[in-house]
């Protein structure tokens, strides 16, 4: 092993990617994951005993467009409350404002930001506590050959197409911008994430025509259009959807976790494939509030500890087609994220209000960065 830089003492590490469940060391150069062993040596020592070290936590759904959007949050902020390493923006920017969320945010960032590119031309523009416009309301604004113009110049970041459908998102155009998403993705070899509100159209309408490696998001969501149906069986859809590929992704956020929706789906052997928070302006103050905690509440369903940071490491990787992300496997990018586990008595709220009681969390206790410590706060020392 070459020499290196970081070394995190003595914590358990858990990476699904190697199936690895064991008190070890994690040794970082470079920028990457060189080693993984007992009394590795480094210039820099942490000793992280009693906490868990996973794999840089990887949310497939947030909205990070800060100052270009009203809904976006700090991507940097973010990494220091939630342990996320990389943020995947989906659909804040269209192809009429990406080149300025690249160059004011994504490239001026220290964690990783990717993206989902926004079918409708401007984005997500109108979202806010007081104004509610959705960006797919107007079939004018859908703009297939600009989003592929501008997929070819930001390949290194953009990582599919995005489109939002549902009497809130596209209104009167109905499942139409699907077709046009459908297509730009099928000219630039990307997959999609789709996002469902409320009918019209269905939940099955949509799901349907899904292909594999495409991102169904809000996969727990309450009536209407929820993945169950009346009497609380899986939709036959959904199953069948699951079957043939396509990702589900939770995607929290404001209105689209349902304690009732995720007791059902457990209940029926259907967990996430992965765990995201959907974060934004409008619920990073609840119900959502970031990734650790939309994680916990699937502590609460009965899910394996193992099981949950595995879709928030590699199962996001998988998705996003980039197999150095989301594992701790010498050679991975050098992103490390530091939990621990809290007992006692917590409150856990769904977008309905409705709580649960958990009787443990999950906390971000400290993040790697490129092979280098960064959280939990500039200058603090460690």
């Amino acid at each position: 092993m070459m020499a290196a830089d970081l070394v995190l003492r003595g914590g358990r590490v858990i990476d699904p990617s190697q199936d690895l469940d064991c008190v070890t060391d994690v040794a970082f150069a470079d920028g990457v994951v060189v080693g993984l062993g007992d009394g590795l040596s480094g210039d820099s020592i942490h000793d992280v005993s009693g906490h868990i070290v996973t794999p840089g936590l990887v949310d497939l759904h947030t909205h990070v467009y800060w100052g270009g959007t009203s809904l976006g949050i700090d991507a940097e902020e973010y990494a220091r409350l939630s342990g996320v390493t990389t943020s995947v923006d989906t659909g804040s920017a269209g192809p009429g404002n990406f080149p300025g969320f690249r160059r004011h945010v994504i490239d001026q960032s220290a964690v990783r930001i990717l993206a989902y590119l926004n079918i409708s031309f401007a984005g997500i523009y109108a979202f806010s506590h007081r104004i509610m416009v959705g960006e797919s309301h107007d079939m004018r604004l859908m703009a297939a050959c600009d989003a592929v113009e501008v997929v070819e110049a930001n390949r290194d970041v953009i990582v599919g197409i995005k489109v939002r459908l549902g009497r809130i998102a596209s209104g009167s155009s109905g499942i139409a911008p699907l077709d046009i998403a459908l297509q730009v993705a099928d000219k630039t070899g990307l997959p999609m994430m789709v996002h469902i509100d409320e009918p019209p159209p269905t939940y099955e309408a949509v799901v349907e025509r899904l292909r594999p490696g495409d991102v169904l998001t809000h996969c727990y969501r309450p009536f209407p259009n929820a993945p169950i149906d009346g009497k609380g069986q899986v939709r036959s859809e959904v199953l069948k959807a699951r079957d043939r590929g396509v990702i589900f992704d939770i995607g929290h956020g404001k209105g689209s976790f349902s304690w009732k929706t995720a007791r059902v789906m457990m209940a029926a052997g259907f967990p996430p494939d992965v765990i995201s928070s959907d974060v934004h302006q409008l619920c990073i103050n609840g119900p959502a509030y970031d990734q650790v905690t939309t994680m916990s509440k699937f502590l609460c369903l009965g899910m394996k500890l193992q099981d949950i940071i595995a879709r928030a490491t590699s199962a996001p990787a998988f998705a996003l087609r980039r197999p150095e992300l989301g594992s701790l496997r010498p050679g991975s990018v050098g992103d490390a994220t530091i939990l621990s586990v809290q007992e006692g008595e917590f409150p856990f709220e769904d977008v309905l209000g409705e709580f649960v009681i958990g009787s443990q969390r999950l906390l971000s206790k400290g993040v790697v960065v490129g092979g280098c410590w960064w959280h939990p706060s500039p200058g603090e020392q460690h």
